[in-house]
Parts: C-alpha cells; sequence; structure tokens
C-alpha cells in the first residue's frame, strides 16, 4: 500500500513540530527519501487533511505522482499544520500504532 516506514513519518513529523529548529535537518532527511516514499508521504498528509478518505490511498498515491512539481520538503514545509495533517494520516490510515521499523 504505501512505501513509506511509520518510523520515517514519524521523524518528519518530529521534525515538523520543530520546524524553527529544525528546518536543515528535515531537508536533510528529505533528502534519503526516494520518490515512493515521497509520494506516500504527501498521500498520509492529503489524507489527514481529508483532501482524500483513507479508502482513497491509491489515488492520493496517484495524484502524488501525477502532480509532482515541486521538491517534496518545499512542499511540506510550504503547508500549513503538515506535522498535524502527517499524525492525523497515520491515525485514519491505522498506521498510528503500528510498530517502527
Amino acid at each position: 500500500m504505501l512505501d513509506i516506514s511509520n518510523r520515517k513519518v514519524r521523524q518528519i513529523i518530529e521534525y515538523g513540530h520543530e520546524i524553527e529548529r529544525a528546518e536543515n535537518e528535515l531537508r536533510g532527511f528529505m533528502e534519503t527519501l526516494n520518490e515512493e516514499e515521497c509520494y506516500s508521504l504527501i498521500a498520509i498528509m492529503w489524507i489527514g487533511r481529508e483532501s482524500f478518505a483513507p479508502e482513497e490511498v491509491q489515488e492520493a498515491l496517484a495524484t502524488a505522482r501525477s502532480e509532482a512539481m515541486t521538491p517534496t520538503a518545499d512542499y511540506l514545509i510550504g503547508t500549513p499544520h503538515f506535522p498535524d495533517h502527517l499524525e492525523a494520516g497515520l491515525e485514519l490510515l491505522g498506521m498510528a500504532e503500528e510498530e517502527a521499523d
């Protein structure tokens, strides 16, 4: 289904909550992600902000792939409340309680 680990999403959430202090760390961490992980991350965020329903995860992924024009870190940082949306997306997808890899 999604190609990013819960652990990686949680790390991005942590950086996001401390964005004023941790923007460079977030950007550096984002550089380690492959394209599919980035698409999955964006899909999780969109589900968390209710742009897509959890059962529309495949559509969210396809949209993330087709609309990818901005570097993922820039897109996240430019999205208000992105760490909150990621947390909500994990919960809506039933990933909130998964063990870290």
